[in-house]
Order: structure tokens, then C-alpha cells, then sequence
């Protein structure tokens, strides 16, 4: 490595506004880029200014803390916060302009009453479920809560600014529930225009749908993973015009020559057949590395994939590097964009038996992150 970092987690600000620009181009209509999760990972500040300067028009987050955290650091931009439990603080999102979804009649309730507490009028999305059977209205109390929001609408508490559900299977464009969930959703705006909402927006795609299903487009696509560069499909993202933004490496903390035999971490699941140099990778699962990664994921070290040798640890990890000269201190990368050679997230997702938006998500711990690129830059 080049400069004095254990482990770091490298994200290209450029890439994100890239990609963002590339999906806003392939689609031709306003893009909401998802920046919940801490921005999948990548950090949910920087990730949110890169994805506004390749084009995004709006933002998405999961909670209602996120949503104030964008607005803390600044951003203006329209922000959707839409997983809410009873007693949320409504009144804190309409005082900074933040957009909530609403699911059933309760939450619609608690809408209104901090809209007459605070005097603004709340931007509300009403979520259908379409059959990801999660969150959103069933089709028995959608028509209910059209009603009820249509006369929260005439009556000045709230607009009605977006339709919307969400896919179950969205990463298999030709499966069969992708037809019917988007007559149940047609059905629900249907229900939804005549109550009186002719205003509200409506958007259903999601990553995979901005990449693989037009039919889906509607009036705004909200894609998460893909603005990271990552593909949904589970395919080369360069196929798709994006690149990953993640770079996750660290220095190599120690290196010994060992005999053939000898037992390798906890538990003793690897032995070497020969005699080996192991060197030590300074992270582990605390960081988020995950345990079942070992003797099955991939890692760049000495110019070669090196899969890890035994167990992963809490705060470490052991590969193999043969005969190869190595030394504390050399680079070691886990995952990144892959045109250095290096596996990707998706060929650790492969390894360990897991999605790409797991890895990404859960990567941190005691990893220092970094920024390259002037995109979104303050």
C-alpha cells in the first residue's frame, strides 16, 4: 500500500456520479438514487453529493434519521424516507422538508397530525404491496387508505406526491411474478386516480427493473446497488456501463515461512502440502469480513488470487502465498472494480454464497475509508 493505512475502504466518488449518469441517460425520465444504509456502504453523505452531480434529481433513504443526516449535511435535494414504526417523529421531517411513504391508515393518521401540529402541508408516497408482501398497503386496504389520503389531501394536510411499491424478482426479468405485480400495481393507481390523487408520480423500478425492464419505468426509477456500480443481475456491471466504486485492501501485517502440514487458525481446517509462506491480513469478521469467507473467498496478494487459508477471525486472517516474495506491509485487496486483476464483489458474493449488496453493506468495523474523485465534492 501506498501510504500508512492497516485497512482501508477506497470509494470513487467518480464512479458514483458515472454511473448515476449512465442509468439517468438509459432511462430519460427523473432517477432517485438510494442512499439508505449509509450509502450501501460507501458512505451515505459523500455517495449522496456524487449521485446529485451525475444527474440524480432525488434521493431515497430507508429511515427518517437518515433523511435528517442528508439535510444536516446540507443537501436540499428532495429526499424520500419511507420505513417508519408508530410514534415517528413526523413533525422533524415536514420542519426539513422530507418526503414520507405511508402504508396503512394508522401512519396515514400520524401524518396528518404533524401537519396540523407544524402547519406544513406533508409530501406523502402511498406504497402498495404488490406481492413482495413486506411493507405497503394490501390489496383489501388500499382503496381504504386512497380514501383516507385523498381526504387528508382536500383537506390541505398532505400532498399526494408518489405511487409506488417495490419487486420481488426483479432480478429474473422473465419471471412470472414481474407481470403480475405490475397489474396489481396498475390496479392500485388505478383505485388511487379515481379517489382524486391524478398528481402523485408513480415508480416501481428498483436496480435490476432501471437495467432490465422498460415497463417498469414509469414516471421516476429508483435504483440503489447499481448507482455503486454493482450489477443486480449478478453479471459484469461493465456490460451495463457502470463500475464499482468500492475498494477494500489492507497491509499485510506480518509474513512467516512455514512447514508443509502445519495447521492454519482456529480450528485447524487448513493445512499447507508443501512448505509456504503465509502472510497475515490485519481484518476480520469485527470488520466485517465475513466468517464463512474462509478457504472459499478470493484475495489479490503478490500478484495473484490467494484464497483465504483457514478461518477467518475476529481481527485477522491468514493466505497462502506459496513461495512468493511478500513482505509486512505489501497491499492486499479483498474486492474492487476488478480491472487491476483483482476479484470483484460479486466473486466474493459467489464464495461465500451471498449478494454483492451483503458484502458492501456490512464491510466497516475498524476499516478507515477514503475518498477519491471530485465528484459531489463540497
Amino acid at each position: 500500500m501506498t501510504d500508512r493505512a492497516r485497512a482501508e475502504v477506497v470509494v470513487d466518488l467518480d464512479a458514483i456520479a458515472t454511473n448515476t449518469a449512465v442509468l439517468r441517460e438509459r432511462v430519460g425520465r427523473p432517477l432517485m438514487a438510494v442512499v439508505k444504509a449509509d450509502g450501501y456502504g460507501h458512505g451515505m453523505v459523500p455517495a449522496a453529493r456524487a449521485a446529485l452531480a451525475g444527474g440524480a434529481d432525488a434521493l431515497g433513504v430507508a429511515v427518517l434519521e437518515e433523511a435528517l443526516a442528508l439535510r444536516a449535511a446540507g443537501i436540499t435535494a428532495p429526499v424520500l424516507a419511507w420505513l417508519h414504526t408508530p410514534g415517528t417523529d413526523h413533525a422533524a421531517a415536514l420542519t426539513a422538508d422530507v418526503e414520507v411513504s405511508v402504508n396503512a391508515e394508522w401512519a396515514l393518521a400520524e401524518v396528518v397530525a404533524a401537519a396540523r401540529a407544524t402547519g406544513r402541508t406533508a409530501r406523502v408516497h402511498l406504497f402498495a404491496d404488490t406481492g413482495l408482501s413486506r411493507e405497503g398497503a394490501t390489496e383489501a386496504d388500499w382503496p381504504g387508505l386512497a380514501a383516507a389520503a385523498a381526504r387528508a389531501q382536500a383537506d390541505g394536510d398532505v400532498a399526494v406526491v408518489g405511487l409506488w411499491s417495490h419487486m420481488a424478482y426483479a432480478d429474473a426479468p422473465t419471471h412470472p411474478t414481474i407481470g403480475a405485480q405490475v397489474r396489481v400495481f396498475e390496479e392500485a393507481v388505478a383505485i388511487a386516480r379515481a379517489a382524486g390523487l391524478i398528481d402523485a408520480r408513480l415508480h416501481l423500478a428498483n436496480s435490476a427493473a432501471t437495467i432490465a425492464l422498460p415497463s417498469t419505468w414509469y414516471d421516476m426509477v429508483r435504483p440503489g446497488v447499481a448507482v455503486y456500480g454493482l450489477d443486480p443481475l449478478g453479471g459484469d456491471p461493465a456490460g451495463h456501463g457502470l463500475r464499482p466504486a468500492m475498494t477494500v485492501r489492507a497491509a499485510a501485517a506480518l509474513t512467516k515461512r512455514v512447514p508443509a502440514g502445519v495447521g492454519v487458525s482456529y480450528g485447524h481446517t487448513y493445512f499447507p502440502e508443501r512448505e509456504t509462506t503465509l502472510l497475515l491480513v490485519p481484518v476480520g469478521y469485527a470488520d466485517g469480513v465475513p466468517r464463512a469467507a474462509g478457504n472459499r473467498a478470493p484475495v489479490l496478494a503478490a500478484g495473484a488470487h490467494r484464497t483465504i487459508a483457514g478461518r477467518v477471525c475476529m481481527d485477522q486472517f491468514v493466505l497462502d502465498v506459496g513461495d512468493a516474495e511478500v513482505r509486512a506491509g505489501d497491499e492486499v485487496v479483498l474486492w474492487g472494480p476488478g480491472d487491476r486483476g483483482e476479484p470483484t464483489a460479486q466473486d466474493w458474493a459467489d464464495a461465500v454464497d451471498t449478494i454483492h449488496y451483503e458484502l458492501v453493506t456490512r464491510i466497516g468495523g475498524r476499516f478507515a475509508r477514503r475518498y477519491v474523485g471530485s465528484a459531489g465534492a463540497v
